[in-house]
């Protein structure tokens, strides 16, 4: 492995910035980074106060340990939020089944991803909070964690962390890369920058042909594609007396789902309601927004427009006048997933990227999406090719196509059943890059 990512003084194509270039670039980022510790520190304690950092861990984000090293080789993964940390789950699994003789240590940035974990990580497996991007702060961490190996995922391209853990002699590898167009073009124009981190990997797997693609033109040379990690996590799970209680309450109601909704979206599903009730009576909507403590805005925004709202959160029942039911929990999307066979996926009406359109499909929901799915472009394009999703463009468009699945049962099951299908025939991810990953597991026991 190279710990200095990459050939000093090497040249690349980008404005006649080279490596010797891109590493100076770094280096000023690193001593700018040091002066502005004090402004981090500030930034966090904001952060605190808004409910987005856990106070009584936040010395992690400053590389403190919170907990005791075990003894013996260490493999670190690392996920930034919920997304990306549940798809982990089931290689964290496979590796503590297989690899006993390994230590997993898991970081990710949220209070919500440590809270899931907190809940999901299997015995023997330990979570932290990522340090922020600080020389210092990586530093300590790298200094009592000691990782032989690391397993990022995505797009989690944070110069002192990659490039300190590479120099610390931490053998890195890249987990369902994922650059998506707009970042692909922003990178070009800077490409040593993006190919001197590139090259901190032994090994690059993307999660798509196109991301691939983008990796292996941005300076990614060990690269390769098993396919999406996400697509082998399992259905998401859903606690059986909820479900029977929500069945009874809905009874034979007309139900669809919004779900992962950020702002803007969640007046488009009351209006949407407001349009549909009155051809389907008893129509209930289900409505998840994406982050739960907007709960309060998205509640007094529904019920300004007439509309009668029961909240999750507030254990109020689903009554006969309910018209939207706010499900404004955590880790129970799997229940509303089953409620309702008629999905709409949030955060693709609105400029936000989409999300993981693979969660409904397992659960063979007829599923819909905006425009806006650049988080998830490749298999957005698939799941419309293979007949197992559909785009809507805006709220007509979506109001449209909710109606029709509500009143044509035979689309509505056609549709379904081809996200299923779609959904299944991923199967094999997770086979791919275990053996892919299995040089590395092994050098990760023999390193000191």
């Amino acid at each position: 492995m190279n710990n200095g990512c990459g050939p000093e003084g090497s040249k690349e194509a980008g404005g006649g910035l080279g490596t010797l270039g891109a590493r100076i670039v770094y280096g000023g980022y690193t001593v700018l980074g040091s002066l502005a510790a004090p402004l981090v520190r500030g930034l966090l304690r904001r952060r605190v106060a808004r409910g987005r950092e856990d106070p009584s861990r936040i010395g992690e984000r400053f590389g403190a340990p919170g907990l005791a090293r075990p003894e013996g080789p260490l493999v670190w993964l690392h996920a930034a939020s919920v997304g990306e940390a549940v798809s982990l789950l089931p290689l964290i699994a496979r590796l503590r089944a297989e690899r006993p003789e390994l230590n997993l240590l898991m970081t990710s940035g949220t209070v919500t991803s440590a809270k899931l974990m907190r809940e999901r990580l299997p015995a023997g497996a330990i979570h932290q909070f990522v340090p922020v991007d600080l020389p210092a702060a990586v530093d300590r961490f790298l200094d009592h964690w000691r990782p032989a190996l690391g397993l990022m995922v995505e797009s989690e391209f944070w110069p002192n962390l990659i490039r300190r853990s590479a120099a610390a002699g931490t053998e890195l590898v890249l987990l369902n890369g994922r650059v998506s167009p707009a970042s692909h073009r922003s990178w070009r124009r800077a490409r040593p920058l993006i190919a001197e981190l590139l090259r901190c990997f032994s090994l690059v797997m993307a999660r798509s042909p196109r991301d691939l693609a983008h990796l292996q033109d941005l300076g990614a040379a060990e690269a390769f594609c098993p396919g999406d990690l996400k697509a082998a996590a399992p259905a998401l799970s859903a606690d059986p007396a909820s479900l029977d209680d929500l069945r009874a309450a809905i009874g034979g109601r007309p139900v669809w789902l919004a779900a992962s909704t950020h702002e803007g979206e969640e007046e488009i599903g009351g209006t949407v309601h407001k349009a549909l009730s009155a051809r389907h009576a008893g129509l209930l909507t289900l409505l998840v927004p994406r982050h739960p403590n907007r709960a309060a805005a998205v509640r007094s925004a529904l019920e300004s427009r007439g509309l009668s709202v029961a909240q999750r959160s507030r254990d109020e029942a689903i009554a006969a006048s309910t018209d939207i039911y706010l499900a404004d929990t955590m880790g129970e999307m799997g229940l509303w997933l089953r409620l309702a066979g008629v999905v709409f996926l949030g955060g693709s009406l609105v400029p936000t990227g989409g999300h993981n359109l693979l969660e409904p499909a397992k659960l063979g929901c007829a599923v819909l999406t905006g425009p806006h799915t650049t988080n998830f472009s490749q298999l957005a394009e698939d799941m419309v090719a293979a007949g197992a999703l559909r785009w809507v463009a805006n709220a007509a468009e979506l109001e449209a196509a909710v109606g029709r699945l509500l009143e044509d049962s035979a689309d509505r099951q056609a549709l379904s059943a081809a996200a299923e299908r779609y959904a299944g025939a991923q199967a094999g991810v997770l086979d791919r890059v275990v053996a892919a990953l299995a040089p590395a597991l092994d050098r990760a026991v023999t390193r000191r």
